[in-house]
């Protein structure tokens, strides 16, 4: 039995959120690791606290009234061994994800080489693109440096070059970074992180050493021109952000210390659970982690062990809300909407929740206007994060979602769900998810604790995961078919354990429900109509029954047809989308 179990080492993680801190216990329960209770507080990132630390011991001392164990002291200070009266904690792991979205300029030599390897690397962290310097850039120098000096980056990520490669077509493009740093002040320098061309470091150090507040080397993000390795320097990132992060924020030293240097970007430890998910499950599909809140949204993939991670502060539900305008228009929000709400109060509503993300919506109006621009934001999300995945990943049909399994959602946005269905209803308009896949909610927002806790105790993510800490919504199946609304798709047969039958006959357009719990079992039998597609070849169903476990909804078909089109009229429309949430349970 492994040492950590006989000791029953404890674990505190903290998520200090932009709009909520919430701190989350695991222990040791009959034998095995376990997720024990949260306890959530305001964030205090912003005015008036303006201070992270405070938000962090919020959220403790709400988490002490809830295990009944005291886990800071009288100087509000965090109480580490845990001690012989039971107070305290063995260790602590932190994830972050609030303050402002950082600005970074990436470096490379091709723009369809090293210059993508520095966007994908670079949307590993909260950051926003706001120039990119490369061979194909045609300004001159001068002008380089005026956009930098106009931009003030905050991290500046320098790519370009195999190992033993191109060296002086770098430096020549350091030269600006390096006379922009001259110009601002030290406290306005960017840090920098160089992965490239391993040879290059000592000319990088006198290039630029003297004038970065942080100097930082990775391995190369291509060593080779068909070769791509991101995992080696998103971990340096990760650090460069924390490090940029302690002069933003006031408290993050704090946090650091605390955790002996164990503070992740949230969406860089949701990407290593991912990472270590897709090895886990190795199947011919892929699996598909998606987050969102008031930060950004994230979407990470993995395909037989290799992972995908898009961070997008553009498409955040908090204070970036009203710069979702500048993506798509408030006639594609209001589609979503069961409701018919003038364009006027949409954007009435983006503006006002972006001044105040905590903000808990009051009336039928306000939720179906928050649904409506999660949809939205997720969709766009959805959309950006597709252009990385791998060719080879196993798809029905091109432009489609890649088949996935399962599907894991988190996020406060998601988890403030008042019902199941609404939050899968969400998650299937926004995703629109082919084939057959299980939906799991993360109604607890684990995932990136768990991926934080990972380099603590690398037994205690597994065992969370199995414990049933993480809620099945259910099977779905989302046949790939075209034809006229209200024809014949599927016909299912859901046969329970006790032996007893429930059938449902699918219609295009329309969505059907089977009832299973989460304690069943079932084999699901179908027989499918007019060429529709679930991955076996269209009009081919599997030549056995399935096995499918139960969930908080059961089997979802969802005959709505990809892409989801939605009807142009209205009217029609509103009333399609009030039949939808129906039957998945919705009011």
């Amino acid at each position: 039995m492994p040492a950590s179990i006989v000791e029953g080492n404890s674990l505190l993680a903290v998520d200090i959120g932009a709009a909520s801190t919430r701190a989350v216990f695991f222990d040791v329960v009959e034998g095995e690791y376990r997720f024990v209770a949260a306890g959530q507080a305001p964030s205090t990132a912003e005015a008036p606290v303006k201070d992270v630390s405070e938000g962090a011991r919020s959220a403790m001392e709400s988490l002490q009234s809830v295990i009944g164990r005291r886990l800071l002291d009288g100087a509000r200070g965090l109480i580490t061994p845990s001690q012989s009266d039971g107070s305290g904690v063995d260790a602590l792991v932190v994830t972050l994800s609030a303050g402002p979205t950082m600005k970074a300029v990436i470096v490379g030599l091709l723009s369809d080489v090293s210059v993508e390897s520095a966007r994908r690397l670079t949307q590993s962290i909260y950051a926003r693109i706001v120039d990119t310097i490369s061979l194909n850039d045609h300004r001159k120098p001068d002008q380089q440096i005026d956009s930098l000096l106009r931009q003030r980056p905050d991290i500046v990520v320098i790519t370009g070059g195999t190992d033993g490669g191109a060296s002086r077509s770098i430096q020549k493009m350091l030269e600006p970074v390096g006379l922009a740093s001259f110009l601002m002040t030290p406290d306005n320098r960017p840090a920098l992180l160089f992965a490239g061309n391993q040879k290059m470091e000592k000319e990088i150090k006198s290039l630029v050493g003297s004038l970065a507040p942080s100097l930082h080397f990775s391995p190369n993000v291509r060593p080779s021109l068909e070769t791509e390795d991101l995992d080696p320097a998103a971990r340096e990132l990760a650090r460069v952000f924390v490090n940029v992060r302690k002069k933003q924020l006031k408290g993050v030293d704090v946090l650091d210390l605390w955790s002996n240097g164990h503070i992740l970007p949230t969406g860089y430890a949701i990407g290593r659970m991912m990472r270590f998910l897709s090895k886990m499950y190795g199947a011919s599909k892929g699996i598909l982690s998606v987050d969102i809140g008031a930060s950004a949204a994230i979407i990470s993939a993995g395909f037989k062990g290799k992972s995908t991670l898009g961070v997008y502060p553009q498409y955040g539900l908090g204070e970036n809300l009203a710069g979702l305008l500048n993506y798509t228009t408030l006639e594609d929000i209001l589609r979503w909407s069961p409701l018919d709400i003038p364009a006027s109060t949409l954007r009435d509503y983006l503006y006002q929740y972006s001044l105040y993300p905590s903000t808990i919506p009051a009336t039928k109006e306000d939720h179906a206007l928050a649904q409506s621009t999660l949809r939205q934001a997720l969709y766009l999300a959805m959309q950006t994060a597709r252009r990385d995945f791998p060719r080879s990943a196993a798809t029905l049909r091109p432009g489609l979602l890649p088949l996935f399994e399962p599907i894991l959602a988190g996020g406060s946005a998601l988890s403030d769900s008042t019902h199941p269905g609404d939050g899968l209803l969400m998650l299937l308009d926004a995703l629109q998810p082919v084939g057959i896949t299980t939906i799991i909610l993360d109604q607890n927002n684990l995932l990136p604790l768990l991926g934080a806790a990972a380099a603590k105790n690398s037994l205690l993510p597994v065992q969370v995961l199995e414990s049933g800490a993480f809620l099945s919504a259910g099977t779905v199946v989302a046949p790939v078919v075209s034809t006229n609304y209200g024809t014949p798709i599927v016909r299912a047969k859901l046969t329970y354990e006790n032996g007893t039958e429930a059938r449902a006959d699918l219609k295009y357009g329309t969505l059907e429900v089977l009832p299973l719990s989460g304690t069943q079992a079932g084999k699901l039998t179908l027989q499918l109509l007019q060429g529709a597609d679930i991955g076996y070849g269209p009009g081919h169903a599997p030549r056995e029954p399935i096995t499918v476990r139960g969930g908080a909804l059961g089997v979802i078909l969802d005959g709505r047809g990809r892409p989801l089109n939605l009807p142009s009229d209205g009217v029609r429309r509103r009333e399609l989308i009030k039949k939808w949430r129906w039957t998945l349970g919705g009011e």
